[in-house]
């Protein structure tokens, strides 16, 4: 039976989980990185940043995060991991087993409803100020991960309703012609993702109630519904990470709740997810 961990913040973004039991997220309206202790007790881990769609803990301690740059926060001191003067803003991102990060731009208001965008691009970032374009024409850049074998990275593609997969060789590049397009989602607006041992893909949908797991071959095989409309984002967590934490803009039970964090506990999702790697850079 899903849960409801805490509540009573705006657009709830970058759910991640850490070591010792926490959960870090943020409110990308509101402003600020939120941390939910085991205890239950919620912590502000850095203040007032907004837009943060993204979120990865740092080998060296302290965060990752998106928003108007990337940046690296520890114990109160930011360090510009990435930025760029004609980018509004970055969205969410992950880490790959050496470290770098890969994280989508938003070149358009990504919540306009024009059905006209000005698309983003997906880059790799492998040290302060070193980094790669991988590849461009991503409408509205949301979810990213990779596969267990770290050879396939997934990345939602919301304006185009679609979850896209590139193929990553072993040097660690990605050929921009080995796009395909791995999922579509419909009844909903593919947002965030995080994809389990078995390979499968799971996507937060927005307006659409619910969570969606795709099997490695695409297709749909599982879906979670979700008491909100406006699902942004889930996270594996909990022991062996067998728990699905999923956040929301809103709460359709409990409206005067607003944007709320889930949890479905492992009995009702019956995968494992995939420890996320520390960023290195």
């Amino acid at each position: 039976m899903i849960e409801m961990l805490t509540w009573g913040f705006g657009l709830i973004e970058g759910p991640r989980p850490d070591p010792e039991g926490g959960l870090y997220f943020s409110d990308v309206t509101r402003g600020g990185v939120h941390r939910l202790d085991p205890d239950g007790s919620v912590t502000v881990a850095v203040p007032k940043r907004r837009g943060v769609g993204g979120i990865a803990l740092h080998a060296d301690g302290g965060l990752v995060l998106s928003g108007r740059n990337v940046c690296h926060v520890r114990d109160g001191v930011t360090r510009i991991l990435f930025e760029l003067p004609d980018v509004g803003g970055f969205n969410d991102l992950y880490a790959d087993e050496a470290g770098r990060v890969y994280v989508g731009s938003l070149r358009d208001d990504p919540f306009s409803d024009r059905t006209e965008r000005k698309s983003g691009e997906a880059y790799r970032i492998d040290g302060e100020a070193d980094a790669t374009e991988v590849y461009r024409d991503v409408g509205l850049t949301n979810g990213i991960g990779l596969s267990p074998d770290g050879r396939r990275l997934y990345h939602c593609d919301s304006a185009a309703q679609a979850i896209l997969v590139h193929t990553i060789d072993d040097k660690g590049d990605i050929d921009p012609s080995s796009r395909a397009v791995f999922a579509t989602v419909t009844g909903g607006i593919p947002d965030g993702l995080a994809v389990d041992t078995d390979g499968g893909v799971w996507v937060a949908v927005y307006g659409g109630s619910r969570v969606e797991r795709f099997a490695p071959d695409g297709t749909s095989d599982r879906s979670l519904p979700v008491p909100a409309e406006a699902v942004t984002s889930l996270v594996f967590a909990g022991q062996d990470l067998g728990d699905l934490v999923v956040v929301t803009a809103d709460n359709t039970e409990h409206p005067e709740r607003e944007g709320t964090v889930f949890l479905f506990p492992a009995a009702d999702v019956g995968a494992r997810g995939l420890p996320a790697p520390l960023a290195r850079v």
